[in-house]
């Protein structure tokens, strides 16, 4: 029996999941984010105490079709850019359309209707922040970030990062040294 969880998005929430799911005597087949695959069918009273169990760690347990589907294309997204090692080389629609097998203008339209921003807005917010992160990291130049991230040119990363961050990514990276240097003089 396949259960759809709303907010689980790190290897954090994972435990808590399965640790919420021990303590009831649920048996796991798979835990993944956002979706978590138990061996037997779960008793009303069960469903209850582990929706009101993860309300407690900011975790939702999900019940109607449109939040279950809108999770799983957050989900497709998150893992898309923060977990995995390269971007797909197919345009992103066709990558979310492939993964839950649904017609991409059903689930922009859904989603859209539903979060109050596109799957396009959705992704290029994730996007800049797995930016921020790699800038934070100092390991890849912007050069190296743009190609990494499918960007068409590092002009169209920092155009982009400027519109969400109101920050260039050389001034954002440039904060971060300054507050750094601050913490060492103390």
């Amino acid at each position: 029996m396949k259960l759809y969880i709303k907010y689980m998005v790190s290897l954090r929430c994972k435990m808590i999941v399965r640790e919420e799911l021990n303590k009831l005597g649920l048996r796991l087949i798979v835990v993944e984010l956002g979706v978590v695959d138990i061996m037997e069918d779960i008793t009303l009273d069960q469903r209850e105490q582990l929706k009101i169990n993860l309300l407690q760690s900011g975790l939702e347990l999900l019940d109607d079709k449109k939040s279950i589907l809108i999770e799983k294309i957050k989900n497709v997204i998150i893992e898309m850019i923060h977990y995995s090692d390269e971007l797909p080389k197919i345009n992103y629609s066709d990558f979310i359309s492939e993964k839950l097998n649904y017609d991409y203008t059903y689930l922009s339209n859904i989603f859209s209707e539903v979060k109050g921003i596109t799957i396009q807005q959705f992704i290029i917010n994730h996007k800049i922040e797995k930016v921020k992160e790699l800038l934070l990291y100092d390991e890849l130049n912007l050069t190296e970030i743009s190609y990494k991230l499918h960007y068409s040119s590092v002009s169209h990363l920092s155009k982009q990062f400027k519109k969400v961050t109101g920050l260039s990514p050389t001034f954002y990276k440039q904060l971060k040294e300054k507050r750094k240097g601050n913490l060492e003089n103390m």
